[in-house]
């Protein structure tokens, strides 16, 4: 139902040390350390929602994760439109990529405008066979081509797969939530304070909801 701790932990240990590598520079080109939040507007919260809602629900979720795709893909379209559209809860996507691919991925949908991240999130898990899971294939050009269909152009998808300073801030805020709700899984929600792992049916989803 969820990729586990421990296939989470060995693609996080790879994540890191890649991230070490992919993300690092000579001295004499130091990328400049990431920006908070803040300062750095494409690590700002991403949600949908009334800010008056009852309930903030938060969804760690990897963009290559086959289970947070069915959860995407077959859940969220409920959630949004009986528990989001309804003012029950205010929902919030946190990245927490499994891989270099989910991490590049991640950046470009915060290059997304802020209204059209949401739909570009949807994009990416209906079509994640073709760019995240088909053998063989250009990850890149293919995320790529969906940034183009959601109104991205060449030279901001170029800019945004080698934002080395915004892939550090997720993967620093990856490394929060690990330590502050000691996530194991992904996809995994945190009801207020109560933390969820699973891709969970809407049924489960909207129980969860209930307890408040």
């Amino acid at each position: 139902m969820l990729h586990d701790r421990r296939l989470l932990l060995t693609r996080s240990a790879g994540l890191l040390a890649v991230g070490a590598v992919a993300l690092t520079r000579p001295a004499a080109a130091q990328a400049p350390a990431p920006a908070p939040a803040a300062d750095n507007p494409r690590l700002s919260e991403r949600s949908m929602g009334q800010a008056s809602a009852p309930l903030v629900v938060q969804e760690f979720f990897s963009l290559t994760c086959s289970h947070c795709g069915t959860f995407g893909r077959d859940v969220w379209p409920q959630v949004k439109a009986e528990l989001v559209d309804t003012g029950k809860i205010r929902f919030v996507w946190r990245d927490f990529p499994l891989d270099q691919i989910a991490l590049r991925a991640a950046v470009v949908a915060r290059y997304m405008p802020v209204a059209a991240y949401e739909p570009f999130i949807e994009a990416l898990f209906r079509t994640q066979d073709r760019w995240a899971f088909a053998r063989g294939v250009d990850h890149k050009a293919e995320i790529a081509r969906i940034a183009a269909v959601a109104g991205m152009s060449a030279a901001t998808f170029e800019t945004a797969w080698t934002d080395d300073a915004t892939a550090r801030g997720i993967l620093e805020q990856r490394q929060q939530a690990e330590r502050q709700y000691n996530i194991q899984a992904t996809p995994t929600f945190v009801f207020g304070s109560r933390v969820v792992s699973g891709a969970l049916p809407f049924d489960r989803f909207q129980q969860e909801v209930a307890r408040g």
